[in-house]
């Protein structure tokens, strides 16, 4: 199974402590403290509506609900402010999450996530571990660079502006040249992608996956990318065969369920940086012993 070999791990535990790793966090992150599905989201949006879904017990996609929203609203400013509220977890469940821990422990140069919530945000103030917010192009501009940069790639609830939350939204996100999408790419060409928290059935993430590889693969140097790593609570060997024929590994965890398994892998991966920390100290004190 791909997801034991340890040389696989070996290497990416290597590339995390060279800092040449960018993390890119999914939902499933936050839901492991609290943060309520978009099943809830669906059904508020239904509710302040008034709407019902037209196909029987099939749920419609929450962008294009939103889409609804603010067509007749005139804006999403109310929704917002609601999830702002409600998409709110206390310090003291982010304090108690070994995930959320590891994430800071593992001190990655740049998080990506699509989440709107401040929970990462708020792991790294509970370790008091410097970072830099980044949403928009002036937060670009301003960035120290020098501090771990947390990217709000679908936005943040500071800035309605930088929400991508509707079916325009997403749309307009699917050519890839916003400033966070020219970002991300150049981020992403010499440097290891770990993406957690994701469904692999997000065509949004599945799009960008295979944009990254398209490009490399068009720059006629696809065999020098950096491999990147896609964590997944079980093994699926379709995801796993179209993954590596992008060039990007699947790893996986053996658990009773996905925050377990998310949570074993992230701990497995930091030991394994331990390990490889230690290995290159003890061969710094024997070169300064010769």
């Amino acid at each position: 199974m791909m997801g034991d070999i340890p040389d696989d791990l070996d290497e990416l535990a290597l590339a995390i402590r060279d800092r040449r790793v960018i993390l890119f966090a999914g939902a499933g992150v936050s839901m492991v403290v609290g943060l309520p599905s978009w099943q809830t989201l669906i059904r508020h949006m239904q509710d302040e509506l008034g709407v019902e879904t037209a196909q029987g017990d099939q749920i419609m996609a929450y962008q294009t609900l939103a889409e609804y929203y603010r067509i007749t609203r005139g804006s999403i400013g109310p929704l917002r402010s609601w999830m702002d509220r409600t998409w709110s977890v206390s310090p003291a469940a982010i304090r108690e999450s070994r995930i959320h821990e590891i994430i800071v422990a593992l001190d990655f140069p740049i998080i990506y996530t699509t989440n709107y919530d401040r929970n990462l945000e708020i792991a790294f103030e509970i370790a008091d571990k410097p970072y830099v917010k980044i949403a928009n192009a002036r937060d670009m501009a301003l960035a120290d660079l020098r501090q771990t940069q947390i990217v709000k790639f679908h936005g943040d609830f500071d800035d309605d502006e930088s929400l991508v939350l509707t079916e325009t939204d997403y749309f307009s996100r699917l050519s890839f040249d916003s400033p966070l999408d020219v970002k991300f790419r150049a981020d992403a060409m010499g440097q290891t992608v770990l993406f957690i928290g994701y469904s692999m059935q997000d065509l949004n993430i599945r799009l960008l996956l295979h944009r990254i590889w398209e490009t490399w693969e068009q720059s006629g140097y696809e065999r020098e990318w950096p491999k990147s790593y896609v964590f997944m609570p079980a093994l699926d060997p379709v995801q796993e065969a179209v993954l590596d024929r992008w060039g990007i590994t699947l790893v996986t965890h053996p658990a009773e369920n996905p925050a377990e398994a998310l949570q074993g892998f992230l701990e497995r991966l930091r030991e394994r940086v331990d390990q490889v920390e230690a290995k290159g100290r003890q061969g710094d004190e024997e070169g300064s012993g010769d």
